[in-house]
């Protein structure tokens, strides 16, 4: 059902369509590379299907849309892939109703498939400590990663938003980051002294030899001074969690999740941990409420005489 979004097999008038609507969305939310091509691909693997059905992007109707639904989940498609191409498609349609060129919504009485909610994974305190003292510091490229590490963690960051970190964003005098979030967002994030003091010590004695002395705004290159790719990141922390012996599954994400939920175990109000991740919505903060709850009722059971 995929298809490949350069193909010819779209209508002209429906390809110039879609590309109008992804542009406009691309500048209004400033969605990144990679949530745009998933759009692209979801809008162009309908409207092929749809084209084939003898029907119209301005002309759709609910049951249409229902069959195509029914037609992905005969083929294996996920409740959260559906989510996720119905709100792409939700958000198309809102456009055209927005462009006046169609009259009503036909998704408006069409209802998201419910998820489960997953609880994202986190880390111990005990398991942060082991893995920010894993790099060996005495080489170039441990001292860059346990940088790396310490901001990760005292900051909450996007891993897109470490590895694009630019020396214009770091204040070391005031302790603070100057984030550039999802949809262009800027966020004021302090690092606290700790992760202040190994950046400090970065800068001075890691960065240059990093980046052969040759002058560069991004804060963490790679081995062969250019910008580091979340990919590449992703490969030191699975090397150095080996080396902190942490076996559970671990990316960058864990980290600001481990963030938000030490920071709420210790007590900080929830909005607060809200503006620090950057959230626009506080209901995506609230899942990790999930995560200090279970752990004040395995304490409770563990430790309580009566639990």
């Amino acid at each position: 059902m995929s298809v490949n979004p350069a193909s010819d097999s779209l209508l002209p008038a429906t390809q110039t369509l879609l590309e109008r609507y992804l542009d406009s969305v691309w500048v209004e939310k400033g969605l990144s590379q990679h949530t745009l091509d998933a759009y692209r691909q979801d809008l162009w693997s309908f409207s092929t299907w749809l084209q084939a059905q003898s029907g119209d992007l301005l002309q759709l109707s609910s049951a249409q849309m229902l069959k195509y639904l029914a037609m992905r989940h005969e083929q294996g498609y996920s409740s959260r892939s559906t989510a996720r191409f119905l709100s792409c498609v939700r958000g198309f349609y809102r456009y055209l109703l927005r462009e006046r060129l169609i009259a009503e919504n036909p998704l408006a009485l069409i209802q998201s498939p419910k998820l489960p909610r997953v609880l994202p994974k986190s880390l111990s305190e005990e398991d942060v400590e082991a893995l920010l003292s894993a790099p060996d510091i005495e080489d170039p490229i441990g001292l860059r990663d346990r940088t790396m590490l310490e901001l990760l963690y005292a900051c909450g960051l996007r891993v897109s938003e470490l590895v694009g970190l630019t020396l214009s964003q770091v204040n070391l005098r005031q302790q603070v980051v100057r984030v550039l979030g999802k949809g262009s967002k800027e966020r004021l994030v302090p690092m606290g002294e700790e992760a202040g003091l190994w950046m400090t010590r970065y800068l001075r004695e890691a960065r240059p030899l990093l980046l052969h002395n040759c002058p560069d705004e991004i804060v963490f290159p790679s081995v062969r001074g250019q910008p580091m790719t979340r990919q590449t990141f992703w490969h030191r922390i699975k090397h150095w969690a080996g080396v902190a012996g942490i076996e559970k599954p671990l990316s960058p994400h864990t980290l600001r999740h481990a963030f938000a939920t030490h920071l709420l175990n210790h007590g900080a109000d929830l909005r607060v941990v809200q503006l620090l991740l950057g959230h626009s919505d506080l209901s995506t903060t609230q899942i990790y409420t999930h995560i200090a709850r279970a752990r004040m009722k395995s304490a409770h059971t563990q430790h309580h005489p009566r639990g």
